[in-house]
């Protein structure tokens, strides 16, 4: 296919993102734009406008964005309680082929349980459609690079990397949907803990072998609300987000350890996350160890920075890095976001894919499996011990804090 045509489904935080992205992508046009409030369809197309891209056409109705003969990929990036019906109405109109579709992507995490990620991974596997995982941070510059130095140089000569560190860290979501479990599905275990196992397990895998080579075997969580369970932030929160902490909290930190096998061998994955972190702004960190040699990244450790003294006060943004806590001091500037948290990369990899019919390397499979290895952590949170996964202990169990039920 020479050109494809995409449809960004939702039109949020995340799609301003990709959005951005395009601007480095070659072979396709954002085509449409869905949201069931025309408002926020607008926004994007005349933000998508603004970046020097085609203006997408604006749907309110999701069968006839997917039925527009421009659209050959959705792009799915509607809150999480969504998803499976949007995955469904997906798989019926790429079954009844009204539309021209040939591809589907959807923006972490595939579900909210074990469940409805496996369930949404059948609906598109039976229409036969190439299906794509949004997880960026595996395609950041620099734990691309990063693993190509470990395993080309590190690992060639005295053996494969045994541990891998992620870590995602900021002030918490920007939208109140995010906040409220019952409806997103947990708290930051579930928000960012996707983030961190995929980037680890990426990592811990040689680049000669598939993904399939590293088993999980055990899974080890620890979640805790630190900070928004607490006053003042409790106030905050309810506040400016309509959401109370007393009566149905979410864990605002997790720490997660999975061991993997490799053909007999132990390797380890320790994953961090926090909505709890005060700093300039998101923070990455990685760390891969092996016998003779490590690797390290951390996002807010940037060759551009600004200091404003505090005679110079200015309106709340977020100019110079995601999650922006302060306009004072000195500040990080991450000049292109979009790239350096692996957006752009993703992008063009997903229409590269599509375009030339091959199944992305980040797929709904893999969705599915990170889904299964969260909802394990939680488990294991929940019962206090460490857990050996198997896929069908986790069939039927949503977390007590999706439930209402979790109290810290």
């Amino acid at each position: 296919m020479d050109r494809l045509g995409v449809a960004f489904i939702g039109s949020g935080f995340i799609a301003r993102f990709m959005a951005q992205s395009w601007t480095s992508v070659r072979g396709a046009d954002i085509t449409a734009v869905y949201n069931p409030h025309e408002n926020g369809a607008k926004k994007l197309a005349a933000y998508i406008e603004s970046l020097g891209l085609p203006r997408p056409k604006i749907y309110t109705d999701l069968h006839a964005t997917l039925e527009d003969k421009s659209v050959n990929v959705a792009w799915i990036m509607n809150p999480n309680y969504a998803r499976l019906d949007t995955a469904k109405t997906i798989a019926e109109e790429a079954t009844q082929g009204r539309g021209n579709l040939v591809g589907v992507t959807c923006e972490k995490p595939l579900g909210r349980t074990a469940d409805e990620a496996e369930e949404m991974l059948k609906l598109i596997e039976k229409t036969g459609i190439l299906h794509g995982y949004l997880e960026n941070q595996v395609y950041s510059p620099s734990v691309v690079r990063g693993r190509d130095a470990v395993w080309r140089y590190g690992a060639r000569v005295s053996g494969r990397p045994y541990l891998a560190r992620a870590a995602e860290e900021h002030g918490g979501p920007h939208m109140a949907w995010f906040w409220d479990p019952r409806r997103s599905g947990g708290g930051v275990l579930l928000d960012m803990g996707c983030h961190s196992i995929e980037a680890s397990r990426l990592l811990l895998t040689d680049p000669d072998k598939t993904k399939a080579t590293l088993k999980p075997t055990t899974i080890q969580c620890s979640t805790q609300s630190l900070k928004w369970t607490k006053e003042p932030a409790l106030t905050q929160l309810r506040k400016q987000h309509g959401v109370d902490y007393s009566k149905n909290p979410a864990e605002d930190y997790a720490s997660i350890n999975i061991t993997y096998d490799d053909e007999g061998e132990p390797v380890l994955s320790e994953a961090r996350v926090s909505w709890c972190y005060t700093g300039p702004g998101l923070r990455l960190s990685m760390e891969v160890l092996g016998p003779e040699y490590s690797v390290s990244m951390n996002s807010l450790q940037q060759e551009l920075n600004v200091f404003l003294s505090r005679n110079v006060k200015s309106e709340q943004s977020e100019d110079f890095v995601e999650k922006q806590a302060a306009e004072q001091g000195l500040m990080p500037i991450i000049p292109d976001e979009a790239a350096a948290y692996g957006y752009v990369a993703e992008c063009r990899h997903m229409v590269d894919s599509f375009r030339s019919g091959a199944m992305p390397t980040e797929d709904w499979g893999d969705g599915l499996l990170v889904t299964q290895l969260m909802m394990h952590a939680y488990k294991s949170a929940e019962e206090g011990r460490t857990l050996r996964f198997s896929p069908e202990s986790v069939k039927g169990y949503t977390p007590k804090v999706a439930k209402g039920e979790w109290r810290p």
